[in-house]
């Protein structure tokens, strides 16, 4: 599991070994939500609009990095 940014106290993770579809988890407070890294959408999950405007903001001009981070810790899929 790797953190791969931290926004306002909004963690953002993508696991090693991890299942299709490529994803990445937002965790904050007691909440978590999955979100597709093809299109954002959430895949499973909820996390409070404030915080995943945040982080959808920062994922749409970083989808070059979470894309080579997915793919460096799920070589296999």
């Amino acid at each position: 599991m790797a953190c791969i940014k931290i926004i306002d106290g909004v963690k953002i993770f993508i696991y090693a070994r991890d299942h299709n579809p490529p994803h990445f988890h937002i965790y904050v407070a007691e909440y978590e939500e999955l979100v597709r890294i093809e299109d954002l959408s959430t895949y499973s999950g909820y996390v409070p609009k404030k915080y995943r405007k945040k982080v959808i903001l920062w994922a749409t001009g970083n989808l070059d990095f979470i894309n080579r981070e997915w793919n460096n810790l799920n070589p296999q899929l």
